[in-house]
């Protein structure tokens, strides 16, 4: 039985990127190795994370002045490294989710906060819209997407100081002005690649201007200087990277994307919104095109779990909500299908007429 992935992370994969990874891990660019034993100081190597460099460049439109990484650690290592290199006195934080709640959490280590808006009272179901970014702030945080409370931010805010995004959810499924934000980093377990790696967009001028001593491993400069090489990097999912950014190309660029997903999610929501048994978890106008989260309507809230073991018998998995939010959660990334997406909403509209 086919099998449709609707995991928040680890996640979907094109079958591109893991045909590719597979032929890889069996003969690495005709090297007679596989990538799991080459060397990451080889010239075929060198070739792949230079490559996949340039095409994050490409596809996002990155300006000169920017350095793209490949690191290790996770969006959560992120948490403590921008404030460690880029926090001198101030930080002003957009409380959007857990993963946000996360990143001040460790900001807080390393200097004051100032959270400017937060919507934890209300469960996270909207992104807060009226609030005041300090002036003197060192930078602005903010997580474009929340993957457990199915909430997004679409467009590129204004910010009187300097913008960091984690974006570790939703990177490449829409155009970016790169140019507003002096840093951008996103796991890569979501929309990019296998867990392992983590993409990092820097500003050079961002970079450099704390008073504290950095630990090496933890200084942005470190990785700069030597092209992410400074130690032995996650060389599978940099190579599986790669190859889902040539996917990317291939399917017509970020823009290409942002269509196809707009589209999966609203087929989506408007199963959801038209279902007697459905019900979604947060206001339209914030909804998530990344991850679909709804939950059954009070008069069959006993059913959430029928409703997963009737979904499992369709080859849908994945969709289990997260514990804070409960009810059911579809994550529609990139590499997501349509007609996936159209077996889940047949199976929700079945289940909904046999009950």
């Amino acid at each position: 039985m086919k099998k449709h992935n609707f995991y928040a992370g680890p996640s979907i994969l094109s079958e591109y990127t893991i045909n590719n990874t597979i032929e890889a891990v069996k003969d690495f660019a005709g090297t007679g190795l596989s990538i799991l034993e080459i060397s990451h100081r080889s010239k075929e190597f060198s070739a792949v994370i230079e490559e996949a460099a340039a095409m994050v460049k490409e596809l996002l439109e990155v300006p000169e002045g920017y350095h793209v990484l490949f690191l290790g650690g996770g969006a959560s290592l992120q948490f403590c490294m921008v404030p460690y290199n880029l926090l001198k006195n101030k930080a002003a934080y957009l409380d959007t989710g857990t993963w946000a709640n996360k990143a001040i959490k460790e900001a807080k280590l390393f200097g004051d906060v100032d959270v400017v808006a937060s919507s934890k009272e209300a469960n996270y179901t909207f992104i807060p819209k009226d609030y005041v970014i300090p002036a003197d702030a060192d930078y602005f945080h903010i997580t474009t997407n929340n993957t457990i409370y199915g909430t997004e931010l679409r467009t590129d805010l204004d910010s009187p100081v300097p913008m960091v995004a984690d974006m570790s959810s939703d990177i490449f499924s829409r155009p970016v002005d790169v140019s507003k934000y002096d840093l951008i980093y996103a796991g890569a377990q979501k929309n990019l690649a296998p867990a392992g790696v983590t993409l990092v967009i820097v500003k050079e001028s961002a970079v450099g201007h704390v008073d504290r001593v950095i630990p090496t491993m933890l200084d942005y400069r470190t990785h700069i200087s030597k092209g992410s090489m400074f130690n032995t990097p996650p060389v599978l999912p940099i190579y599986s990277a790669l190859q889902t950014l040539k996917w990317y190309k291939e399917m017509g660029g970020v823009k290409k994307l942002e269509e196809l997903d707009k589209a999966k999610a609203a087929a989506l929501y408007d199963a959801i919104d038209s279902s007697k048994m459905f019900v979604g978890t947060t206001v339209a106008e914030d909804r998530s095109i990344m991850n679909v989260c709804f939950v059954m309507k009070p008069e069959y809230k006993e059913l959430e779990k029928d409703f997963i073991d009737f979904a499992s018998t369709k080859g849908i998995v994945g969709i289990k909500g997260h514990r804070s939010v409960g009810g059911f959660r579809a994550s529609l990334y990139n590499a997501m299908p349509m007609s996936s997406v159209q077996v889940l909403i047949d199976a929700m509209k079945e289940f909904e007429n046999n009950h």
